[in-house]
């Protein structure tokens, strides 16, 4: 059987600034779960170094199921078999889906939407230096932005939080922990950039 991203074994290995985006480079997570919304400045837009999002996404209808954002085959691949999801819709930092392993901690992936559109990829941009100490861009998801930010680096505690640019003005933000026994054996990131692949495919209706 095929092992899941967040829980692949070690002899398989060997979650708002002005700098310019690229496509490469060793991205940064977020110190909890929060929506990149909660540092945003609502309706802002993209700035010239700021990449824009040519098919905006509709996210009225994900925001009232958010659990819907991935389903269970892509939960199986992302974490593995037995993955329980736990939904929120009143949370503070907007309607949000987590998924883990019943008894366990860890891994887990955790998809977020703001109540309201949040400045989008500008905002994580901005925020870098201020709310967020650390904001990279990732390569982009089938031409959507997708952004690394935290407030400090918890790569090395296995944890990533990333911001998928949904429109110019909104973004899903995603959060990914790995297993404890795979902590520094793999970058946490490319788990998040996995689940925002997935996402990005159940929310723009391709499944």
């Amino acid at each position: 059987m095929r092992r899941s991203i967040l829980l692949v074994g070690a002899a398989t290995l060997a979650l708002s600034a002005c700098s310019p985006p690229t496509t490469n480079g060793t991205p940064t997570p977020t110190s909890g779960g929060a929506s990149p919304s909660s540092s945003a400045s609502t309706g802002q837009v993209p700035g010239p170094h700021v990449p824009k999002v040519a098919s905006p996404l509709n996210l009225t209808q994900i925001k009232q199921t958010p659990c819907n954002a991935l389903t269970e085959t892509q939960v199986g691949e992302l974490l593995g078999p037995g993955a329980a999801p736990k939904e929120s819709t009143d949370g503070a930092a907007g309607p949000s889906c987590m998924w883990s392993i019943p008894s366990t901690s860890r891994p887990l992936v955790d998809v977020i939407f703001g109540r309201s559109p949040d400045g989008g990829t500008a905002s994580v941009y901005k925020a870098k230096g201020g709310a967020y100490k650390l904001v990279e861009p990732l390569v982009p998801v089938d031409g959507y932005p997708l952004t690394a930010y935290g407030t400090k680096d918890e790569r090395p505690s296995g944890k990533c939080s990333v911001a998928l640019g949904a429109s110019d003005t909104e973004t899903i933000g995603i959060v990914a922990e790995q297993a404890e026994a795979n902590i520094g054996k793999k970058d946490p990131c490319d788990a998040a950039r996995e689940a925002a692949i997935r996402v990005l495919t159940t929310v723009r209706g391709g499944n």
